[in-house]
């Protein structure tokens, strides 16, 4: 309930100064992507500047998360082997186990034949 409340604080402190910064920054701004031509060029984008500041961030956060996923690429691939093993040896284990109620069950019977 407390981290509830401390995520739902921390969230609303975080909108309020994106709202802050989006009202701060909201001036006209052009992208020029053409090398060749910076008076005149072919590909340009013109929008507010906050856009550009939300979208290097949304860029920022996939592309840390994407690293992250890449950097635990061996973790996954080692937890995926080691479940195979697990699943054989509980395969193995299993079978040991019905061989062995098998053994005993058929112990009991002879045993009980021998008695009559």
């Amino acid at each position: 309930m407390i981290a509830r409340l401390i995520w739902s604080l921390a969230a609303a402190l975080a909108a309020v100064v994106l709202v802050a910064l989006a009202v701060a920054n909201r001036h006209e701004v052009r992208l020029v992507l053409d090398p060749f031509n910076r008076q005149a060029p072919v590909i340009f984008a013109e929008l507010p500047f906050y856009i550009y500041l939300f979208a290097m961030l949304i860029a920022g956060v996939l592309l840390g998360s994407f690293a992250t996923w890449l950097g635990q690429g061996k973790w996954r691939r080692l937890l995926r082997a080691r479940s195979h093993e697990v699943l054989r040896w509980k395969g193995e284990a299993e079978r040991l186990m019905r061989e062995r109620d098998a053994d005993v069950a058929e112990r009991k019977k002879q045993l009980a034949l021998a008695s009559r």
